[in-house]
């Protein structure tokens, strides 16, 4: 029996020890861990365990429910799949930072309180991180600055709500949350930065198509779910969410549909898919919580699936650009039906996995008699096929051979991309499998005739609207501008401001400190003789003399008087500053007591 082993801690203490192997044994190695973690997870029982005593709080790190069950399940069966399809890379790397990102975000799932939670969430951030920077281009070192950048941010506001979550209630329990308070809104703000929530989405679209092959494959499977999984747990029946999910659903397709590149359009469809689980967590009934719990399960698989398809498209020909592919369907076969599973899948075909999940959030969000959010919903799975399960297969595998030499992946790539195929498959046409691990009792039947002939004629009006329109949805070789450029103007601005104003006052600042002191100073030598010389020069000022001399003789009086300072400078004793500076500052001291009393 090992229950009692976090199941973060089987991935992090298992990084540490990746490099002492190498060739095949490290191959096996990196295997092994992934299925000694899920048979730890299957005879793990519910409750709450592995707690430490630190201070006068209780860290839990195995907070056991059949929420935190199911998104633990998919982590550790995509990182099965993700390093079997990351067997042909060397570096080891690449294993050490998925097998820190990984643990890190079962870490996340498995916190009973806020401090655990946070220090793996940081983890999760700082690991991910080398996934982007292996691909060792300007461009991915560039992108995963920017990426690490946003997540310190949304890292610090989500400790500033949790420092002062702790202060108002003097515990660090992570359950629900809810909107009451400053610390409830930062904590939020952390957490949907990580969900990739417009307008604080743009690091997803600009990090993850830079990322390694392998490495986008893990990206795309765990940060975001994370992040709905701490929504579902914290922020249920939250309304803003409910409106954020869709307009999420929405903005994602919308760029989707005009994307170029293969990987940014996948990571757009991250962000449209993140949408419904968002928008399920806003309307918190229990069919929308399991609807939103079954679909990040079901995403993180055929996601997983589309990254790895799009990955073996770039291995095995060095190109992501729609504009630059075509012809691929005769030297890519395989590739070709994996993509296709995965391309059913997100865009909810009866038989494939997203079927059986998005009708779930979509049906909740009628059922909750939310209308706008059920039509909005309906369109974005529109433009999911329209994109992702037409146009990128179409440009890609069916558009004008431009002669590329090209040839499906390696076997192990094969492999993997064939279990989360067959995953996605298995979930679509026996969805029990899947609904059994739910949070709630599952009372919803998706083969019903409504679901299936309604997704039917959404899917088939939808191809047939991209052929009839085909000419003028033809790709062009442009980039779409996001929110990322805002930031990268407004930045610009910054630090105009930065250099130029601030700079400028700064120095203002400096300049009349300095000032002060050399007057201070100068004073300090002969305070008396000081306040005698500014008492005549005020006098010389308005009434033209001093005494009854005449004003050139005052003039040349005070002139000499000036060049003659300090005369007998006061002697000063040190021990009688530092009395003197104590007293002051007691005095302010008191002073602020008694105003705040």
């Amino acid at each position: 029996m090992i229950d009692w082993v976090p199941p973060a801690a089987i991935f992090i203490l298992g990084a540490l020890l990746i490099p002492l192997f190498k060739g095949k044994a490290r191959q096996l190695y990196v295997l092994i861990i992934p299925v000694i973690a899920l048979a730890n997870l299957l005879v793990m029982e519910s409750g709450t365990k592995w707690t430490v005593g630190y201070l006068k709080y209780d860290l839990i790190f195995g907070q056991v429910d059949k929420l935190s069950m199911v998104f633990g399940y998919v982590f550790v069966i995509m990182a099965f799949i993700g390093v079997l399809y990351s067997l042909h890379v060397r570096e080891h790397g690449h294993f050490v930072a998925a097998f820190l990102y990984l643990g890190s975000a079962l870490g996340v799932v498995f916190s009973g309180d806020l401090f655990s939670l946070f220090i793996f969430w940081e983890i999760m951030a700082f690991s991910s991180v080398f996934l982007i920077w292996f691909q060792k281009e300007k461009a991915s070192i560039d992108a995963g600055f920017r990426y690490i950048l946003v997540h310190t941010a949304g890292g610090l506001a989500l400790l500033a709500g949790i420092v002062l979550r702790v202060m108002e209630t003097g515990s660090l329990e992570f359950g629900h949350i809810g909107l009451d308070g400053l610390d409830t809104y930062l904590i939020l703000i952390g957490f949907i930065l990580n969900a990739a929530v417009p307008p604080l989405h743009a690091w997803l679209a600009d990090a993850y198509p830079e990322a390694t092959i392998v490495g986008a494959v893990f990206l795309s499977a765990f940060t975001t779910k994370t992040a709905v999984y701490v929504l579902l747990r914290a922020y249920s029946g939250t309304e803003i969410l409910m409106w954020l999910g869709a307009i999420m659903a929405i903005f994602g397709v919308c760029y989707a549909v005009l994307e170029n590149d293969i990987r940014r359009i996948l990571g757009y469809h991250i962000i449209s898919q993140v949408g419904y689980m968002v928008c399920g967590v806003g309307i918190g009934t229990y069919m929308a919580i399991n609807g939103s719990a079954a679909h990040a399960f079901a995403h993180i698989l055929y996601k997983g699936l589309l990254f790895m398809s799009t990955g073996a498209i770039i291995y095995s020909t060095g190109l992501r650009k729609l504009t630059d592919l075509g012809g691929l369907y005769k030297k890519m076969p395989i590739t070709l039906v994996m993509y296709m599973v995965a391309g059913f899948a997100i865009s909810g075909m009866p038989l494939f996995s997203g079927f059986v999940s998005k009708t779930m959030v979509i049906a909740s969000a009628e059922h909750a008699h939310q209308y706008i959010i059920f039509l909005m919903l309906l369109l974005a799975s529109i433009g999911t096929f329209l994109s992702v399960g037409i146009k990128l297969p179409y440009f890609a595998f069916f558009g004008k051979d431009r002669g590329i030499e090209a040839k499906d992946p390696p076997a192990n790539m094969l492999a993997g991309m064939g279990i989360a195929a067959f995953l996605c498959i298995l979930i679509g046409v026996y969805p029990k499998v899947l609904y059994d691990l739910l949070p709630y009792e599952v009372d919803f039947q998706p083969f019903t005739i409504p679901h299936v002939v309604g997704e039917l004629q959404l899917l088939m009006f939808t191809a047939l609207g991209f052929f009839l329109l085909l000419k003028k949805l033809q790709v062009e070789p442009t980039i779409t501008l996001d929110m990322d450029w805002t930031y990268r103007k407004g930045s610009k601005l910054f630090m105009w401001f930065i250099n130029e104003p601030l700079a400028r006052g700064s120095q203002w600042t400096v300049d009349v400190s300095l000032r002060i002191i050399a007057f201070l100073k100068w004073f300090a030598k002969n305070p008396v003789l000081a306040i005698m010389l500014y008492k005549d020069r005020i006098t010389l000022h308005f009434l033209g003399r001093i005494g009854s001399r005449t004003q050139m003789d005052s003039i040349r009086y005070w002139e000499e008087e000036k060049k003659l300072y300090p005369k007998n400078p006061v002697k000063r004793n040190p021990v009688g500053d530092s009395l003197l500076m104590a007293l002051i500052f007691m005095s302010i001291y008191v002073l602020y007591y008694l105003i705040m009393l």
